[in-house]
């Protein structure tokens, strides 16, 4: 009997996702239930993506509205407003730049969490495909075994033993047990089909899997050089990588909330899959596989009752018929036959093959192997995936947040930039016409003047 089954707990982050309204790009409520070849639940996931990009479209409306007013709003201050203004921006870029950090550091265990998840999955999928696989070599192993190479000892007896029908009857018991044997092997479940299905989906999913951890590798590696380039523009007072780290952030946020609404719809979509996996899979195997067969996999408890125990008991019945009939015939038709020794004795080695196949056969039909790596599976992608998915969430706001606030403060540093600028060259021509002044006069200007030219 199987062992009692390890629950699987649907985590609170899947129910919390799930929760999350589900709407046509019409506005109408649409179910939440996973089909994914559904058009509405399709458009449900779409819509995710299109509230992205209404944030997105939020976010450029506020940027382009700061900067509107940046550039109309401009008045002249005293000396100490453009210092706290300086102050202001350069703290601004610091907190900017630790934000920034930040991101790529949630991203960065979120991409390997949803990395390993899938990777788990398809590793379990290959381990189901390597039982699906044992399981159908095993049944046409056996049934060639039974088919062929039997009844070709059992021909050449057959013609040994013409002269005496009880062994006749003998051999014909023993061809009517392998049929039996046959009978009973054709009727478990093919799984070839199952194996190819499950092959493509775990290449596919290993082909985009690495694609997109590269994507956001690559994407991580982007927001650390821009925020390198925006504080190494601050400190060079340099505008050509100040502009640089402008047009690089505008396309970085743009990124971010792409990202983001890449990462709610799977995110959301997952879950709906996580709610209730056991009965989409129900749903995706019915008419292709027995239900009963299914459902013992899926759930695996004591209450379930393996739908393959009458098919190995027969298999262990008449197999020992079998056994006991060919030892029979070793003992007391050999010495009368010597010629069926040797066929006697393949029969026997056969037949002991055939049962380490049966206890091979056993194993691999149990539960508790597939049903362990359906857990795993669910596991790897309803706990690590999501969750991995959930802080990529995190990294495109946080990103998004600092790059917008670095592209506020960029045309701030611009304009200092410029101020100190003109700044430094009004002082160093002061300082020039100083030098042909009389000697008290340069004296003067040189106090005056040192710590402004000190700045430039």
């Amino acid at each position: 009997m199987p062992a009692t089954r390890v629950e699987y707990i649907v985590p609170w982050w899947v129910l919390w996702l799930h929760s999350v309204p589900h709407l046509g790009l019409r506005l109408q409520p649409v179910n939440s239930t996973f089909n994914p070849r559904d058009e509405s639940y399709q458009e449900s996931l779409l819509f995710l993506g299109l509230v992205a990009a209404v944030g997105l479209a939020l976010n450029l409306i506020f940027l382009a509205v700061y900067l509107v007013c940046l550039c109309c709003c401009r008045r002249d201050g005293g000396v100490q407003t453009k210092q706290r203004n300086s102050c202001c921006v350069t703290w601004t870029a610091v907190l900017a730049g630790l934000v920034c950090c930040a991101a790529v550091g949630v991203g960065f265990y979120g991409n390997s969490e949803t990395n390993d998840g899938v990777y788990q999955l398809i590793y379990s999928l290959d381990n189901a495909n390597h039982t699906f696989s044992g399981i159908d070599s095993l049944v046409s192993g056996t049934t060639q075994k039974m088919q062929l190479d039997l009844e070709q000892h059992l021909a050449r007896l057959s013609e040994i033993f013409a002269a005496r029908g009880d062994y006749i009857q003998t051999l014909k018991l023993m061809q009517q047990m392998a049929g039996s044997i046959m009978a009973q092997l054709s009727g478990l479940p093919a799984w070839r089909d199952v194996t190819a299905e499950l092959t493509e989906v775990a290449d596919q999913t290993g082909y985009v899997e690495y694609y997109r951890w590269l994507s956001y590798l690559l994407l991580f590696v982007l927001d650390v050089v821009i925020c390198l380039t925006a504080c190494l523009g601050l400190a060079k007072h340099s505008k050509c990588l100040l502009a640089s780290m402008l047009c690089c952030g505008v396309l970085t946020l743009l990124l971010s909330w792409a990202s983001l609404a890449v990462d709610a719809a799977a995110a959301v979509g997952t879950s709906d899959f996580c709610v209730a996996p056991d009965t989409f899979i129900l749903n995706v195997t019915q008419g292709r596989i027995s239900t009963e067969v299914t459902r013992y996999y899926l759930y695996c408890s004591q209450s379930v009752s393996s739908p393959f125990q009458q098919v190995l008991t027969i298999f262990q019945r008449s197999l020992t018929t079998m056994q006991i009939q060919a030892a029979g015939l070793l003992q007391f038709a050999v010495p009368l036959f010597p010629t069926a020794e040797k066929d006697l004795l393949g029969i026997q080695l056969l037949l002991n093959s055939s049962e380490a196949s049966l206890h091979q056969l056993t194993a691999l039909l149990d539960c508790r192997g597939l049903h362990k790596d359906y857990l795993d599976a669910l596991t790897g992608v309803c706990y690590d995936g999501i969750e991995g998915l959930l802080y990529l969430g995190l990294f495109s706001l946080l990103a998004a947040l600092a790059f917008s606030t670095m592209i506020c403060v960029g045309p701030r540093a611009w304009k200092h930039f410029a101020t100190r600028t003109s700044q430094c060259a009004a002082g160093k021509r002061v300082l020039g016409a100083g030098r042909r002044a009389p000697g008290h006069t340069k004296g003067q200007l040189k106090s005056v003047l040192s710590g402004n030219l000190q700045s430039c």
